[in-house]
Formats: C-alpha cells, sequence, structure tokens
C-alpha cells in the first residue's frame, strides 16, 4: 500500500524538528555504525565495508 504524503506551506510539526535534531546528534548509536559513517564520508569504502561486516548478527 503506498503512503500518502501531504504537503504543506505551514510550519513543520514539532515532532519532527525533535527527531530531526537527534538523527544530528546521532544519539544512542553504536561506535562501530558511527565509525563506518565516517569512513564512507571519508571515501574509504572498502575500510567501511569491513566495519559494517562486524555488525552483522552471527546467526
Amino acid at each position: 500500500m503506498a503512503a500518502i504524503i501531504r504537503f504543506t506551506s505551514g510550519p513543520e510539526p514539532a515532532w519532527r524538528r525533535c527527531l530531526e535534531r537527534c538523527w544530528c546528534l546521532d544519539c544512542d548509536i553504536d561506535p562501530l555504525i558511527l565509525r563506518a559513517r565516517h569512513l564512507h564520508r571519508q571515501g574509504l569504502d572498502q575500510e567501511a565495508l569491513a566495519v559494517r561486516e562486524e555488525l552483522r548478527p552471527i546467526f
């Protein structure tokens, strides 16, 4: 089922602003995930992929 997206010209909802602030802080995110993001931003894709492999579940 397709999601319904509404575009409004009014101010952003408070919950959305709060959520976006949390994303910017990278709070409660595993340090390995942050490391992988940092490596990707630096263009070190192979190193980032290796870190991501460490995050995969064993089972």
